[in-house]
């Protein structure tokens, strides 16, 4: 076990009595492997079967157009209540890192409203992620659409779901969940380890944007490139605000288009790509 570095104000603890939090600093061999574990329990795994999966799209025949990444599909056809409960387990359990995150916050005498994900200023977060998903949206399609014809892209099918009631709050839930792991672990928490780790600002917004590219490897490059552009726009806004709170937003709503919008338009419009 490593042992506590020098005291300092940086990482204030609660003592295990639960009496006032005593100050105190995390040595910094704890901070690393704590980050490392929370990645490997996480979206660093996610980035390394996103990795394995390209190679395998890569030396398969045929271009990468031509073969496809699903998203959100049935995980077990033909038996809906069944179905319903992968989904449901599968969203729940995505979630614990999340809450590992929350508990490593609590233990230094914090939580997760210290990354500003709170219900605290709920209209300024509503505000500003409806139009950072506006822009982010807009460009993201035209930039998925070019790489895919280009043959940088798998074509990407957001949902295979069956045609039963849950399917739509199920896609919802989904987006939300994607939502609050990505911008919680790779935002809020890592910016914050790095921080006080003694990263400068510009590794930290590297690091975090090519981390977000990493797990969305197995779209092909062009969901490499897109999604570390948008993890650098997320780091900078993050930074700016202080919150998380607005890129959650933000998250969920280019999630929920991309996962409703695409069970409402496939094979109804000309310009969307299917399977």
């Amino acid at each position: 076990m490593a042992e506590a570095g020098p005291v300092d104000d940086a990482f204030p603890q609660k003592p295990l009595d639960g009496g006032p939090p005593r100050e105190g600093r995390l040595s910094r061999r704890v901070l690393r492997d704590e980050t490392l574990l929370v990645l490997a329990l996480s979206l660093g795994a996610s980035g390394v079967s996103a990795l394995i999966s390209f190679i395998g799209s890569l030396t398969r025949p045929g271009g990468l157009k031509d073969q496809a990444a699903t998203l959100n599909a049935s995980a077990a056809p033909g038996r809906p209540w069944l179905d319903l409960a992968w989904q449901l387990f599968g969203i729940t359990t995505a979630l614990v890192p999340v809450a590992l995150v929350a508990h490593f916050l609590l233990r230094e005498g914090h939580s997760l409203r210290t990354l500003g994900f709170d219900r605290t200023r709920p209209w300024p977060d509503l505000g500003r992620g409806a139009v950072v998903a506006a822009v982010i949206g807009s460009t993201g399609i035209a930039f998925y659409l070019a790489a895919r014809g280009l043959g940088f892209n798998l074509t990407v099918v957001p949902e295979a779901l069956p045609e039963v009631w849950w399917k739509y709050p199920v896609l919802i839930l989904s987006a939300v969940q994607n939502s609050v792991l990505e911008e919680v672990i790779v935002v809020g928490y890592l910016l914050r380890r790095l921080d006080g780790l003694g990263w400068s600002r510009g590794a930290s917004l590297a690091a975090s944007s090519v981390l977000r590219g990493s797990y969305h490897l197995y779209q092909g490059i062009g969901g490499f490139v897109g999604n570390m552009v948008m993890g650098a726009v997320f780091v900078y806004l993050y930074r700016r605000w202080g919150r998380v709170g607005p890129l959650v937003v933000a998250h969920s709503l280019l999630d929920i288009g991309a996962f409703v919008g695409y069970a409402l338009l496939a094979g109804k419009v000309d310009w969307l790509p299917t399977a």
